[in-house]
């Protein structure tokens, strides 16, 4: 169920559409091109590119990413493993029930995926990391409790050593059939549930519902250089599908607490460092703290405040959607010059002295223009 058109022109929307119009034209196309009414022999094929462009137009975090990197954002990385934008697309006919409800003579087909196979649902974990562990990797044991097929019916809801009767009220179709006129309603067995069997001894461990819930212990590699919002996909770990269906994923969120004094920008690790007039005046060697450790440093005489000092290879490892890396980033080290206080009277005659040697002429700064704003936002 993949295609390559604009979302937006399939539903036929600008793409500024609030989401109750998204909403309100995938009803219309929807009921247009539902297979159990549309005539057109391409019907279901148009009915599920809908339903797929309303499952990402109507999720802010999906659309979010379809605005940015179009089909790309959406794409998964493989069938395990690390996926930075990876999103599951459900079932059309469930979305259309979930919109629409269950609607006369359209549940036709919806109905009888009461006893067809059924995706289980993706589960969400949010995981919170230090500063140090989104940017090195780590391995981290997580616990899910989940949904899981029933290991003593073995999902059929019934308990072993016996089997369910059909359905005497709808013989077994799941379907009950009215009839007004000239006009036929068809709805969904209220005895049965649409399923056309009925449990008379159900499971005792899961009591007729086929699944139970378990908490799972997995094992979770985050890879180096994740951030904020990044999610890990581990395809088949989430709840377990119905009626033989597959399992759901299930999707890892990080969470990065902040650092002291380190601040991220994409693969790019901040820092501010004090350093006083004396070292600014005449420059000096000194220490700096980095992710990889202390290394000397460089500052030039006249280093003023706001000057900025790159240190090339010291950022965040550059993270690929398949989980593996290209690279690092730099550290850049914003120079603040500190105005001493609490002088001693020493000090203070020291600085009387060179205050008297200095321009004492107060001159406004000039404005920068956009392109020394540009070269200094690129440290060039």
């Amino acid at each position: 169920m993949s295609t390559n058109r604009d979302y937006y022109e399939i539903l036929g929307v600008p793409r500024t559409a609030s989401k109750e119009e998204i909403k309100k034209a995938y009803r219309r196309l929807a009921r247009k091109y539902h297979p159990d009414v549309s005539q057109e022999p391409d019907a279901e094929a148009k009915f599920k590119e809908v339903n797929e462009a309303y499952q990402v137009l109507s999720d802010d975090e999906k659309r979010s990413m379809y605005d940015r990197f179009g089909h790309a954002g959406l794409g998964g990385a493989g069938a395990t493993g690390f996926d930075g934008f990876g999103f599951g697309f459900r079932d059309p006919f469930e979305i259309f029930e979930e919109v629409f409800g269950s609607f006369g003579g359209f549940g036709g087909r919806a109905r009888r995926h009461a006893r067809s196979p059924r995706r289980g649902a993706d589960l969400r974990y949010e995981m919170t990391l230090e500063f140090e562990e989104a940017i090195f990797g780590v391995e981290k044991e997580i616990e899910i409790p989940r949904q899981e097929t029933c290991p003593t019916c073995t999902g059929s809801g019934v308990e072993p050593g016996t089997s369910p009767i059909r359905c005497p009220e709808c013989n077994g179709t799941g379907e009950i059939r009215r009839q007004s006129g000239f006009f036929i309603n068809i709805g969904t067995c209220p005895r049965c549930q649409g399923r056309g069997e009925i449990i008379t001894t159900p499971c005792k461990e899961c009591h007729g519902r086929g699944q139970v819930v378990r908490t799972r212990r997995l094992a979770v590699k985050v890879p180096p250089g994740v951030d904020n919002g990044t999610q890990i996909r581990l395809t088949g770990e989430g709840e377990s599908g119905l009626n033989g269906g597959p399992p759901g994923n299930l999707y890892v969120v990080i969470r990065v607490k902040p650092h002291p004094y380190f601040r991220r920008q994409d693969d790019t690790i901040h820092l501010e460092l004090a350093i006083n007039i004396t070292q600014a005046a005449l420059g000096d060697e000194v220490e700096v703290p980095t992710l990889d450790g202390k290394v000397m440093m460089t500052i030039p005489a006249g280093t003023q405040t706001g000057d900025t000092i790159r240190l090339k290879g010291h950022g965040a490892p550059r993270l690929r959607r398949d989980g593996s890396t290209a690279g690092r980033g730099d550290q850049v080290v914003t120079i603040q010059v500190r105005t001493p206080t609490n002088l001693t009277p020493y000090q203070r005659d020291l600085l009387l002295e060179l205050g008297k040697t200095l321009d004492r002429e107060v001159v406004p700064q000039k404005e920068k223009s956009f392109f020394d704003r540009i070269r200094e936002a690129l440290g060039v």
